[in-house]
């Protein structure tokens, strides 16, 4: 996991502490022996103080160290850093940090070996390492520093599309019976017998020729429906849907955690604003 320069991975870490700046800050012995002074912080990915970078005083050889953020006490109020048997035999066995170098994971075990007590039973390989595993060195477990979490719930909107319904369009067929009037015409023959103009003039009969089987033809018609059927688009249906928007408002009891501070004697307890990140 690599690690990253305070201001780097915060570039307002002042706000999120509360305005506390932990580069202002004074390394000293528990005994009250001043070491040297925060030049800086290095964190984890997740925000977590893992290594402090002191600029060791002319006693303690003068240079720069980083030491595991286990191994001190911050005091804000009194801008200050405690560390409990830091001794000039371990800052000289320790490789200066320089602002280029790159802290990789043989660097840091190198410096492990030197704050790790005999007895830790740790066994290191890069492959495995976790800083959990040693809490001497990188633990927030003392009294200074003890960190809890307040928690609070919060109401998240989120959408499932379900099927309300389903509209089925098809078609069928009706029958009616339809009527249609066509005028037709039909031919009909008249036979008029008429009294003859001549009716009373007398006629030679040797000049008339009297014939058999004379005949006179009359073609006669009449018409007659011809009914059929022709199918046409009578309408067009278009079947589509839209989409309509809604808000729906929804209501819920959510619970959030509050701090409560109890106080007994004459103390001067000083509350920092919210952090985001890990206030040691």
């Amino acid at each position: 996991m690599p690690l990253h320069k305070l201001e780097h991975f915060d570039p307002n870490y002042r706000e999120t502490f509360g305005g506390d700046d932990v580069k202002a800050l004074v390394l000293y012995t528990e005994g009250g022996d001043r070491v040297g002074s925060v030049a800086d912080v290095l964190v984890d990915d997740h925000g977590h103080f893992r290594y402090l970078v002191i600029e060791t005083s002319s006693d303690f050889l003068g240079k720069k160290i980083l030491l595991p953020i286990g191994l001190s006490r911050i005091d804000y109020p009194a801008k200050r850093v405690y560390v409990d048997g830091l001794s000039k035999h371990q800052v000289e066995g320790l490789v200066e940090y320089r602002e280029n170098m790159v802290v990789d994971h043989d660097y840091e075990e190198n410096v492990r070996s030197v704050f790790r007590s005999p007895s830790s039973g740790v066994t290191y390989d890069r492959n495995t390492y976790n800083y959990e595993a040693e809490p001497a060195l990188y633990g927030l477990n003392n009294q200074d520093n003890q960190t809890f979490k307040l928690y609070e719930e919060r109401l998240i909107a989120s959408k499932n599309r379900i099927k309300t319904g389903e509209v089925t369009v098809g078609k069928h067929i009706e029958t009616e019976t339809a009527s249609v009037t066509v005028p037709i015409q039909k031919e009909r023959v008249i036979i008029e017998r008429l009294v003859p103009t001549e009716a009373g003039n007398t006629l030679d009969s040797n000049e008339l020729k009297f014939q058999e089987g004379e005949v006179a033809r009359i073609e006669v018609y009449e018409e007659k429906p011809e009914i059929r059927k022709e199918a046409f688009v009578r309408e067009e249906v278009r079947v589509k849907k839209v989409v309509e928007q809604d808000t729906v408002e929804a209501q819920e009891t959510i619970r959030r955690e509050e701090l409560d501070v109890d106080t007994e004697g004459n103390l001067h307890v000083q509350e920092h604003g919210t952090t985001t990140h890990e206030h040691i």
